[in-house]
């Protein structure tokens, strides 16, 4: 069976990177593909390269948004194929990885999971996915949103992403799924490449308050919810350190070790 795969790009001034990613979509060896580019109104050249490959792409939009999440929503409100990537405009979809999914699909399956390149100007390293997402133990898991296909069907029983969220809605909705039963099927390739930088990369202290809410809003007690935040920042702390000894690679590692 080949499942109709859409893919998502979001983007906003993404000139410098975006026609890489567009490239990676519509290059694919996939008959079956729906591409969905959603813009927050980019000021820069982005607009002018999305329309170079116009005829490749199902939908665009380009307007302002509420954040990355309302971005995420509205492409997956366009999209109307089984399956939905999501390949950001600084990201690369790898070869034949719409092929790989298709392999992978079957019914009952709502998340698709495959490796992940992780890619800077110092280092590469391939990040292996996790299968599972307790509430209790997501941030040791491996989250990489572009190696993760998500039924259509399960984004809308769980509503996709919490729009409040800006840095954790991906991890947020995995978490979501997999307490609520939804089954989870590693697809065995390199589905992607992942750049570090943006809001994922941003400072750790920033995103407290959200691990804060996460837990609360997911069942958590107030207690529990504070000493989560309070490893978090504890390992974080240790990770700037290793960094700032000239050990950036090592720490590169640990952050993206394999962990299933």
């Amino acid at each position: 069976m080949t499942p109709k795969i859409s893919i998502i790009t979001i983007s906003f001034n993404s000139e410098k990177t975006i026609e890489e990613t567009i490239k990676s979509v519509v290059s694919q060896n996939y008959d079956n593909l729906e591409y969905v580019i959603i813009d927050g109104g980019s000021t820069d050249r982005t607009l002018e390269i999305v329309e170079k490959y116009r005829d490749k792409i199902a939908t665009v939009v380009s307007e302002p948004d509420k954040g990355i999440s309302d971005a995420f929503n509205k492409g997956i409100k366009h999209a109307t194929g089984e399956i939905i990537g999501i390949i950001n405009s600084d990201d690369v979809l790898l070869p034949d990885a719409l092929q790989a999914v298709a392999a992978a699909y079957e019914p009952g399956v709502s998340v698709y999971r495959g490796n992940v390149l992780i890619w800077d100007n110092d280092t590469k390293i391939t990040a292996y996915p996790s299968m599972k997402f307790p509430l209790h133990t997501f941030k040791k898991r491996i989250v990489c949103h572009q190696g993760t296909f998500i039924t259509k069907e399960a984004y809308e029983k769980y509503n996709g992403y919490k729009v409040h969220f800006r840095y954790m809605m991906d991890a947020e909705l995995l978490v979501r799924l997999y307490e609520g039963g939804e089954k989870f099927k590693y697809v065995p390739a390199d589905l992607a490449m992942f750049r570090i930088g943006g809001v994922t990369s941003s400072s750790f202290l920033k995103k407290t308050d959200e691990i804060e809410r996460f837990f609360r809003e997911n069942g958590a007690g107030w207690l529990y919810a504070k000493t989560h935040v309070l490893l978090f920042i504890i390992t974080n702390s240790i990770l700037t350190v290793v960094r700032a000894i000239g050990l950036a690679n090592f720490a590169k590692k640990i952050k993206f070790r394999l962990c299933r």
